[in-house]
């Protein structure tokens, strides 16, 4: 019995193994240091460091405005941005599971911004933004086209917006495709049948079933606004005057750009901390309220 049990964890650290060790040499060490620098004064470059306590926490509660500016922008960005991807993801999951003729074509064109890397696809649409509108709104006469849209804090804040809503659809929306095909058809003609009007259908019938799938897109969709880095600085930097930066970008700022390594590892716990707690309470909520058929 011993030696069987032997031979299945054996059997089990042969496969597990080498995956469970770069996980700990990429994941786990590098977490548990920054842990550790949160609590000095290290500059991310020198080998002396001095273990400075809470000092870095002190800091960023009452000296910080930055960082706090940087928190509010970002949370602004996470409300409007997981609401916008996910009403065009499902949007673009319902319109492609309809019978027609050109919807694999479709779900191509949709997913492929998904593909493309995000400093490339943010330095793509600061050209658009830049030069395309204001060629289209010079030939057009439109004032939707003519507007600042990286230059004020109001436009540049929906100039993202856009363009990770134009990102992230794809992706989410393969997610509820997967949810529709599987809400079962007769159920949805028994509505009809009944009177059911399509609006009725859809929020007492589809939104219900397809809950898991709410669940999941709204869980990546927070955790990518959150840590929305790449397109914040491929299009703004962060500015004008750091109204548009995220607080990914000012962690990198912190501890890259200012060499305060300490200070920026205990801007990332801390928010680490903060992301841990919204998506653990949306996943509780979002699970509650799924069914069974």
């Amino acid at each position: 019995m011993n030696k069987k049990r032997i031979s299945e964890w054996i059997q089990q650290l042969y496969f597990i193994g080498p995956a469970m060790i770069f996980f700990i040499l990429i994941v786990v060490i590098p977490f548990v240091l920054g842990m550790y620098y949160s609590f000095t004064d290290w500059n991310g470059v020198s080998g002396k460091v001095a273990w400075v306590g809470l000092d870095n926490f002190k800091q960023i509660f009452t000296e910080d405005k930055a960082f706090w500016q940087s928190f509010l922008f970002t949370t602004r960005f996470t409300l409007v941005g997981v609401l916008c991807a996910n009403v065009v993801g499902f949007g673009l999951a319902f319109l492609v599971t309809r019978p027609l003729k050109t919807r694999n074509f479709l779900r191509t064109i949709f997913f492929m911004p998904n593909v493309i890397g995000g400093l490339l696809l943010g330095f793509i649409w600061q050209f658009i933004f830049v030069k395309g509108f204001a060629a289209i709104g010079e030939a057009t006469g439109s004032s939707f086209f003519n507007l600042p849209w990286l230059g004020t804090e109001n436009t540049s804040f929906w100039g993202i917006v856009i363009v990770f809503t134009w990102q992230a659809a794809g992706y989410l929306m393969v997610i509820y495709i997967a949810a529709l095909t599987n809400v079962p058809k007769d159920l949805m003609e028994a509505a009809h049948m009944d009177g059911a009007s399509s609006g009725r259908i859809l929020k007492s019938i589809i939104i219900p079933l397809i809950m898991p799938a709410i669940t999941v897109c709204l869980f990546l969709a927070i955790s990518w606004t959150f840590k929305m880095f790449d397109l914040n600085l491929s299009l703004t930097k962060g500015g004008p005057f750091r109204s548009t930066e995220s607080v990914a970008l000012n962690i990198y700022n912190e501890a890259f750009q200012n060499n305060r390594y300490g200070l920026g590892t205990a801007k990332a716990l801390f928010f680490f901390v903060i992301v841990a707690v919204i998506t653990i309470i949306q996943v509780r909520i979002t699970k509650s309220k799924e069914v069974e058929v």
